[in-house]
């Protein structure tokens, strides 16, 4: 079996290469392949230039690179990534810090005990699992929007927002995804939360947070978009 890890990345010189060297510093479990595509969304840094070194640095690993001309937002970078992927699997993994990669091994275990078809990274699932203190009212915009999207699409899920979603390649590549921003998130739980007989299963992982100062791109229209999407996506589409 092989997973297809893909990499959004827009402005993100200063962590890309050292994301790309986690992600290949490890391997998955139960002899899982690793593949990794990279969407460069017209950065207007240097982020080009740092995945062309570690491309060239690393002859040896699975890597598609592929740019965007002009800039379209996170949503369209992923459906250019996820139509590059030729994995069994399919794994968002932000090209920031504040996930680990190496628990993408925790995402899979659902998949390699029970079969399971789409799973969910969760920051607010409990366990042992560090994660960092967020504001009042990011946590609670996270929660709130989690609830909404819960109740509209009947599943019970902890962290709707969470770039952790593990979904099996030909359920992906059928989804017709369209949100070219942030709304990707709500837009592909409520297509997924419609499909019948589901394996879905959620698993607890470590959140270390950036703020905007240190290049986090997600706003409070973005918020806004994502409860304009929740309704959108369960009723009109």
């Amino acid at each position: 079996m092989k997973l297809s890890i893909i990499v959004p990345a827009y402005n993100e010189e200063n962590t890309v290469k050292n994301m790309l060297s986690k992600i290949f510093s490890f391997d998955l479990i139960n002899g899982i392949e690793k593949e990794v595509v990279v969407v460069n969304d017209c950065s207007t840094d240097n982020t080009d230039q740092q995945i062309l070194v570690f491309i060239a640095e690393h002859p040896q690993h699975q890597i598609i690179y592929s740019k965007h001309e002009v800039n379209q937002g996170k949503g369209a970078a992923l459906r250019t990534g996820i139509k590059s992927a030729t994995g069994d699997y399919i794994i968002i993994q932000d090209a920031d810090l504040e996930l680990d990669p190496e628990e993408i091994n925790n995402l899979l275990v659902p998949v390699v005990k029970v079969g399971a078809d789409v799973v969910y990274g969760s920051r607010f699932a409990g366990g042992k699992n560090p994660r960092s203190i967020l504001t009042f009212w990011h946590g609670f915009a996270n929660k709130f929007l989690t609830s909404l999207s819960n109740l509209f699409n009947n599943i019970n899920i902890t962290d709707m927002e969470i770039c952790y979603k593990l979904v099996r390649a030909d359920i992906m590549k059928g989804l017709k995804l369209k949100e070219n921003r942030f709304g990707f998130e709500p837009e592909i739980t409520a297509k997924l939360a419609r499909i019948r007989d589901l394996k879905m299963y959620e698993v607890g992982i470590s959140f270390f947070a950036r703020g905007h100062k240190d290049g986090k791109k997600i706003g409070w229209k973005d918020a806004i978009r994502a409860m304009y999407c929740i309704v959108k996506y369960r009723f009109f589409d």
